[in-house]
């Protein structure tokens, strides 16, 4: 399968544009909350004070497969490890500070910088793990078609109280038609979700507890064991390469 997309003339020139004037307001404008979060993060939690992690990009059209990019976050677990040495569970890393900048997606404020570089886009579909990738059919990385996004739309349709399946469905559906009025909306969707907020909860549901897609398909029967490894391999092969 061929990963083409036609493109209109909003995605192919305007939509860089205001992408860029985007992330650097963010970036001046809340340049004051970038210094606070980052001594915050440095006196609670050490270096480094950003957490990085490899991404599926867009689709490069001579190669027909993903660039790969470090995407940026503030750093929200500690490295607390158990008495051999080993890190302990996600959970028992992550303090109350580090649930509160999940919970107010502060903590994804680094990805301006992601944006001003040309590797993401304010609105898209959202970069997944690269082992989530492998998992993926031809369809459904059609949504790498697109630039990943900041925010986009299966996140304002339900975020983790959706399936995969539901999360691809959604993107896919993005992608079909990418206007300036879709984006504005769900621009103002974010905002309403993100900020309009009575408090900040700590309880489970704020924290991203789902499932890789090559967990959640070997859970639901729908990949055999063999195939699973096979594709877990495949994901390591991609980021050895990178690298």
């Amino acid at each position: 399968m061929q990963f083409q997309r036609k493109r209109r003339f909003y995605e192919k020139y305007i939509k860089r544009i205001l992408d860029i004037i985007c992330a650097l307001l963010a970036i001046i404008v809340f340049s004051w909350l970038y210094i606070i979060i980052a001594v915050i993060v440095r006196v609670k939690m050490g270096s480094p004070v950003l957490f990085k992690q490899p991404r599926p990009g867009m689709i490069d059209p001579k190669t027909g497969k993903e660039r790969i990019f470090d995407m940026y976050k503030f750093r929200t677990m500690s490295d607390a490890r158990d008495e051999n040495g080993n890190l302990l569970p996600d959970d028992m890393r992550l303090g109350k500070f580090g649930r509160a900048l999940r919970a107010t997606s502060l903590d994804e404020l680094p990805e301006a910088f992601n944006i001003l570089r040309g590797e993401m886009s304010v609105i898209g579909p959202r970069p997944q793990l690269v082992r989530d990738m492998t998992f993926m059919t031809d369809r459904q990385r059609m949504r790498h078609t697109a630039k990943p996004g900041l925010s986009g739309l299966a996140q304002m349709m339900g975020r983790n109280g959706i399936t995969w399946e539901e999360k691809l469905e959604w993107d896919l559906k993005y992608i079909e038609k990418i206007t300036l009025l879709v984006d504005l909306k769900l621009v103002w969707m974010t905002f309403r979700k993100v900020f309009v907020r009575s408090n900040i909860t700590e309880s489970n549901e704020e924290i991203d507890v789902t499932l890789d897609y090559g967990d959640y398909l070997l859970k639901c029967g729908k990949v055999t064991q063999e195939r699973y490894d096979y594709l877990q391999n495949q994901a390591k092969e991609l980021l050895e390469e990178r690298y």
